[in-house]
């Protein structure tokens, strides 16, 4: 029986010295894309995007930090692409990117106002696809994943990783929260459903859930996770 070819395509592009994975996904049918966290290169994605015959649509944020944000104001300036998300209870790590960028050495961080906040629940259209919005708190209080149920795929920003967790020891994070997000947001979606993280390889949800020290079942079945996230940002 011959596969159905994917709704979406995808393509990482490691950004920022904290090498962040800012992903561009498009809609296979009308090759209209979203950039997902431009924390940086700007023109290195914009120029990838024209190379592969792409539209850029909007662009999509998953929460405030400088890695994934800072880039996100020239990006709409250079394209006028809308910016979409991330939960307004963000928007003081958005306000905060210059002053942040200055101290990371990215000087060229601005801040921004998104054409449209999101909140639980919200459904985004790119070209023919559909994506799913779900709200997950901890390691910023605003942080949002964004999901594709027909190509069974996710990017979490840094809400999950590949064998760990986000880090919480920032102002308003809360690592009971986020523990909360993925088990109640997250592994509902399906064991098969592939996501790439904010840092690191790509994994599943199924295999996370089977040797995640943090959030895999025999972790959450133990008892409460009082323990620090150790996440790469």
């Amino acid at each position: 029986m011959t596969q159905a070819p994917s709704p979406i395509g995808v393509f990482v592009t490691s950004v920022t010295p904290l090498q962040q994975n800012c992903t561009t996904v498009w809609c296979t049918a009308t090759n209209k894309a979203a950039v997902i966290d431009p924390g940086g290169s700007v023109d290195q994605i914009m120029g990838e995007i024209a190379r592969r015959g792409l539209t850029l649509d909007q662009i999509w944020i998953t929460h405030g930090h400088l890695d994934h944000a800072a880039g996100a104001a020239e990006m709409q300036e250079k394209s006028g692409a809308p910016i979409v998300g991330p939960h307004p209870e963000d928007q003081v790590w958005i306000a905060d990117l210059p002053e942040h960028g200055q101290r990371w050495g990215i000087p060229d961080a601005r801040t921004f106002v998104p054409t449209r906040w999101l909140d639980d629940g919200d459904t985004l259209t790119l070209g023919e696809t559909t994506w799913e919005v779900a709200h997950c708190p901890g390691h910023t209080p605003g942080h949002v994943i964004f999901f594709n149920r027909a190509a069974r795929f996710a990017q979490v920003g840094d809400v999950l990783f590949k064998g760990s967790v986000g880090r919480t020891d920032f102002p308003r994070s809360d690592h009971e929260a986020l523990i909360r997000s993925v088990v109640t947001k997250l592994w509902p979606l399906g064991d098969d459903v592939t996501f790439v993280p904010g840092h690191g390889p790509i994994s599943t949800f199924g295999e996370e859930r089977r040797s995640n020290p943090f959030v895999s079942d025999a972790a959450v079945a133990a008892g409460p996770l009082a323990r620090a996230a150790v996440g790469p940002a």
